[in-house]
């Protein structure tokens, strides 16, 4: 489907599920307030707010405070209070929050994108996190202002090709240059995984199942799940497969290449067992390798397999990035692929083990051009769509892939973290997630719902779409894929003296110069 034929969704506020939202500032109200409603009438962002029946006012909606930066302007509501009630300071929960490459402040921008569709109005750097290394050390260089165009977002095509190749199979066009990728029926509540496909649906894009089998819940929206088998085949049925647009064949993934997957046995409900075709309470293995392939003649019997159980799909491969991952591309391209998945190592949830993410597989912007300059001298670059994954945390990433080479991305953790996962690495430890993303507990999975992560998906999207928008009108491009290989445009901090770093330092909030 032609992106200016699909009607972009519209974005609509979707609150925090939990009563009192994670914030950068904590804002306390003390016995002083005499509830004149002052702050209320002053404070354009809505943290404070006095009920209809004039009683004292509600406590402070603290993720909406924009902070010290306030005191620029003339509704400080902290000077402003006649009674001296109000007290501003930081919120020392940011120092329990994230990691080095998802910070406190990336989660906390995520949460306000999937909220509002909108960037955060609170000083953030949700654009970079603190890894000292990968997307974390690259920039856009300064655009020359003449080549600046002035379009509209509607204006601008953010669509990508997945079948390239020429073959008398559908021609498919999603509607963003990145789609969800696999999160299985038992690593993650069904709801969420739901909500992923009904957000695809709305955004015209996929989400793909994981290794987990292929829930009814889905049938409504098949048209944009990707069905994945991997060496496990766990759910793989030949109905599934006949059902679906894209099948992906998982070799290796960048977060445990070498390792295959594991899911705890306290995870291995009724419901898990029975889709996966085991017993409730075993833990479930995956082994590395699928043991029928080893060689790309192998590979193409797979693929040739895949494509004569349904005339209709398309095939994407999904491999890690050993240092050779060039040569395992152009083997997939070879053997018939439409679709060539790369895997980095920094991908995965806090289901993968760090020994295995930070020590295996190449990282995947460096794994990007080596696959695209190999494939462009082989003349197939053109032939095939070439998507990234396994560390891409936003707007920002997404759009720094695709100048290094790839068509599109694929996105895992953020999903997650707009539905307000805040990497605490229980995914994989006893009930699971505490926030009911990742758990297959039915008390736990019912804290969350469909139509709220549809929306708060949509939201974060429409949100990196906007950003996206104004990076390529800062450079004249009108398209996603003019910015495809534009690494002449990125810069690398490490190879920049000390006065060119200075005009790339982090920003809190997105501008021309990233």
């Amino acid at each position: 489907m032609n992106q200016l034929k699909h009607q972009l969704p519209e974005t609509h506020e979707t609150p925090s599920r939990f009563r009192n939202t994670i914030g950068k500032y904590i804002i306390k109200r003390n016995s002083n307030c005499i509830s004149c409603g002052k702050c209320a009438d002053i404070c354009p962002y809505g943290v404070h707010v006095m009920p209809d029946n004039h009683a004292s006012p509600l406590r402070p909606i603290e993720h909406k405070c924009i902070g010290f930066d306030c005191k620029k302007t003339d509704h400080y509501c902290i000077e402003h209070c006649p009674e001296d009630a109000l007290v501003l300071k930081d919120n020392a929960l940011l120092d329990t929050m994230g990691d080095y490459r998802w910070t406190p402040e990336m989660l906390l921008g995520h949460f306000a994108m999937a909220e509002t569709g909108d960037a955060p109005r609170v000083d953030l750097e949700y654009n970079l996190g603190n890894s000292g290394g990968g997307f974390d050390k690259m920039r856009f260089i300064e655009p020359d202002p003449g080549l600046a165009i002035d379009i509209s977002d509607e204006e601008i095509d953010t669509s990508i090709d997945l079948n390239k190749t020429g073959d008398d199979r559908p021609r498919k066009t999603i509607s963003m240059p990145c789609y969800g990728g696999g999160m299985s029926y038992g690593s993650t509540a069904l709801s969420v995984i739901v909500g992923r496909a009904r957000a695809a649906k709305k955004l015209n894009s996929l989400t793909c199942t994981g290794e987990g089998g292929y829930p009814p819940e889905f049938l409504p929206y098949k048209e944009h799940v990707i069905t994945q088998v991997a060496t496990g085949l766990f759910g793989v049925r030949e109905e599934t497969i006949q059902q679906c647009p894209i099948m992906e064949f998982k070799y290796a993934q960048g977060a445990k290449p070498g390792l295959g997957g594991h899911l705890l046995g306290e995870k291995v409900t009724k419901a898990v067992a029975r889709m996966r075709e085991t017993i409730v309470g075993s833990s479930l293995f995956s082994p590395f390798p699928f043991h029928s392939v080893y060689s790309v003649e192998d590979h193409k019997k797979h693929v040739d397999w895949m494509k004569e159980i349904n005339h209709n799909v398309l095939c994407s491969i999904k491999v890690s990035t050993p240092t050779d991952v060039d040569m395992v591309a152009i083997g997939a391209y070879y053997a018939g692929a439409h679709i060539i998945h790369i895997d980095g190592s920094y991908g995965g949830t806090g289901a993968a083990p760090d020994i295995a993410k930070k020590n295996i597989a190449m990282p995947i912007e460096y794994a990007i051009p080596k696959v695209h300059k190999f494939l462009k001298e082989e003349g197939a670059r053109d032939k095939v769509t070439l998507i990234a994954s396994g560390g891409i945390r936003n707007g920002l990433d997404v759009a720094k892939a695709i100048a290094l080479g790839a068509d599109g991305c694929v996105i895992g953790t953020a999903d997650l973290v707009a539905v307000e996962c805040v990497r605490c690495g229980n995914c994989e430890s006893g009930r699971g997630c505490a926030r009911g993303i990742a758990t297959t507990d039915p008390e736990l999975g019912n804290m969350i719902d469909e139509e709220y992560v549809e929306q708060r998906l949509v939201n974060m999207y429409m949100a990196w779409r906007k950003q996206w928008c104004d990076i390529l009108r800062s450079y004249g491009l009108k398209s996603i894929k003019e910015l495809r290989g534009r690494s002449d445009l990125l810069v690398h901090l490490d190879y920049l003296d000390e006065d060119d770093k200075k005009k790339y330092q982090p920003a809190p909030e997105y501008k021309m110069v990233l």
